[in-house]
């Protein structure tokens, strides 16, 4: 019995060191007798599948080449609160194993194969950035070419780190990584290098893409650094990838809606002063802008302060401010009709510097009051001033203009004045911010 089993061990070992050896002379030539018109006899190639645990190699000082290349086919989605980015992508891989090799002319013309990737080695080739689990399907195929040479193609969803600058949002470009490396091979045994150039990638990628997705393509470049880990250098490339958001869609929801209600709220400025609807409809203004706001919330980022946030709250800041002037406006009117208060002499001089003709702040009060459709006033010169100064008022009028040297009736007359000079600084202020916010779209759109 122990010869017998000693026997087998024998047979066992000789047949397993025959399958290790089949082809090994110089070239590795595989046998053609399994190449015939019904197929490919697996038994030719299972002294290849037998070794497809172990690197192959002819000189152990010798690494093993793989070539990357990948195809950018769709972008899934940004989620900048988290800082990742979701994408779909086509890996290619390209490597040469020395234990396959024949000779087409022997083996009925045959130049190229597919095998099931499970019965080769490969290469392990993954993402760094990468924060999801490898969901590659499985049954996959490679090509083996006559040479040796196997082309491996492996789609794969990759969810990974990026960091995300949402500051010009919906006008933002990020630049994200796909750094791709092997955590089991060093530099002394594998290296890395490019099965295509960085152009033909990009280009491949911007015809491959979901074009009508939210994002597109700007740019692909390369990078090779080394990774160094403890006293281990790994190969590594990585690749800079350049994508900008369609900001359309977030102009036509959210600037568009927005500019129409500041516009409007721009022209409620030709209301008269005087008119009890005013400050009603500025109110129903603001509340509606609340509530848009409150609608569109869920088109803003989740995190950070984009530009267009500081928008919105200029906007917001500007319609209340104007409200607040419409109260305190109607408020004054109210006093100058019944009780006018005296106006301070600084007052006054302010008010006749900036209405007078060629200054840069509030017209002149003629054509700032027939711009806003208000009613002219005559506000009093130096000239008038001083025959005020000069004139004796009786009793009454002393006793209701303070003091001031003015009567009732100019007094009422400049603080309406003052009213109209506040409403044209106010309205010339919502001009320069409409034009300064579409100036700055402008020259986001463009850059």
């Amino acid at each position: 019995m122990e010869g017998g089993w000693s026997a087998r061990q024998s047979a066992l070992l000789c047949l397993t060191v025959s399958l290790l050896l089949q082809g090994r002379g110089d070239a590795f030539t595989i046998n053609c007798s399994g190449f015939d018109q019904h197929g490919v006899d697996p038994a030719a190639f299972q002294a290849v599948f037998d070794r497809k645990a172990f690197r192959p190699f002819t000189n152990y000082s010798i690494p093993t080449r793989v070539n990357i290349s990948f195809t950018l086919s769709a972008i899934l989605g940004v989620d900048a609160q988290l800082q990742l980015l979701t994408s779909f992508l086509w890996m290619d891989l390209v490597w040469d194993n020395p234990f396959i090799n024949w000779n087409p002319k022997e083996c009925v013309g045959i130049n190229k194969l597919t095998v099931l990737a499970e019965n080769l080695w490969l290469p392990d080739i993954f993402i760094v950035e990468s924060m999801d689990v490898d969901q590659t399907p499985s049954g996959l195929t490679a090509y083996i070419s006559s040479e040796g040479r196997i082309k491996y193609d492996k789609p794969m969803r990759a969810t990974s780190v990026c960091n995300l600058d949402i500051f010009y949002f919906p006008f933002d470009q990020q630049n994200c990584t796909f750094t791709f490396s092997s955590f089991l091979y060093t530099v002394d045994s594998m290296l890395l290098g490019m099965d295509k150039e960085v152009w033909e990638i990009t280009d491949t990628s911007r015809n491959v893409i979901q074009t009508q997705g939210e994002w597109e393509l700007l740019g692909i470049n390369k990078a090779t650094p080394k990774m160094s880990v403890g006293n281990n250098l790994y190969d590594q490339i990585m690749f800079y990838v350049a994508i900008r958001r369609r900001p359309s869609l977030y102009i036509i929801n959210l600037l568009v809606p927005s500019s129409f209600l500041v516009a409007i709220d721009a022209l409620s400025f030709y209301l008269p002063a005087e008119s009890e609807n005013r400050a009603p409809f500025k109110i129903t203004l603001l509340l509606g802008y609340n509530v848009f706001l409150l609608m569109m919330n869920d088109l803003l980022p989740a995190s950070g302060t984009p530009l267009i946030s500081v928008y919105f709250a200029l906007c917001l800041s500007l319609m209340v401010v104007s409200l607040l002037e419409t109260v305190f406006i109607t408020y004054l009117l109210h006093v100058a009709t019944t009780q006018p208060p005296p106006m301070p002499r600084w007052l006054h001089s302010l008010l006749l510097h900036c209405t007078s003709p060629g200054r840069c702040c509030p017209t002149a009060p003629q054509e700032g009051n027939k711009g806003l459709g208000l009613t002219p006033t005559h506000l009093p010169g130096p000239k008038e001033l001083g025959e005020l100064a000069g004139k004796k008022l009786g009793p009454r009028e002393t006793e209701a203009d303070g003091g001031s040297g003015w009567t009732k009736t100019q007094l009422v007359e400049l603080w309406v004045q003052f009213s109209h000079a506040m409403d044209t600084l106010l309205f010339r202020l919502y001009l320069l911010f409409m034009a300064s916010s579409i100036l700055t779209v402008i020259v986001l759109w463009n850059t």
